[in-house]
């Protein structure tokens, strides 16, 4: 009996080591997504436990006649694929604003909306300290004419990171 209580519990012990992943402290560098987002983000990652993280990303945009910023922090679960391929999923919302600078007199065209949004990606951590991602992140905004009053939003990004 007490050998086969060892034996399960060597085996319990094993399969947990052998499922659990290594999440970075920190992560530091860009998300780059397409155009229904805003463009590229400067991205932070926080690692809060064993496979749970938080995300902030910080989007600037300027133009000839517009300057604007978006502002998201997800919370992300974290799972080992294989070897070093992990996916994610999170959850989590954000703040953004236009304001425009070729606006008729006596007519305000600054936009402020929030928005919730979800995330679901697959990440490779290389033996170096770096991470790729990609992920594919709907948003759902609630303002202005930016979202359009309650639309939806799909952003997919590339992501390169530096992990410290």
């Amino acid at each position: 009996m007490r050998k086969l209580f060892l034996l399960s519990a060597l085996l319990i012990g094993f399969t947990t080591v052998t499922s659990a992943q290594e999440i970075a402290d920190n992560a530091i560098g860009l998300r780059i997504g397409d155009s229904d987002g805003f463009g590229t983000e400067i991205s932070y990652q926080r690692g809060l436990g064993g496979n749970n993280r938080l995300e902030l990303d910080l989007g600037l945009r300027s133009g000839s006649d517009y300057d604007g910023f978006k502002l998201a922090g997800l919370y992300q679960w974290v799972w080992n694929l294989d070897g070093n391929f992990n996916w994610y999923a999170g959850a989590g919302g954000g703040l953004a604003s236009y304001s425009f600078d070729n606006v008729p007199s006596g007519r305000d065209d600054s936009e402020t909306f929030v928005f919730i949004a979800g995330d679901v990606g697959i990440e490779y951590n290389f033996d170096i300290p770096l991470i790729l991602s990609l992920d594919f992140r709907p948003e759902l905004g609630f303002g202005d004419d930016y979202y359009d009053n309650d639309d939806l939003d799909f952003d997919i990004a590339l992501g390169i990171r530096y992990q410290f």
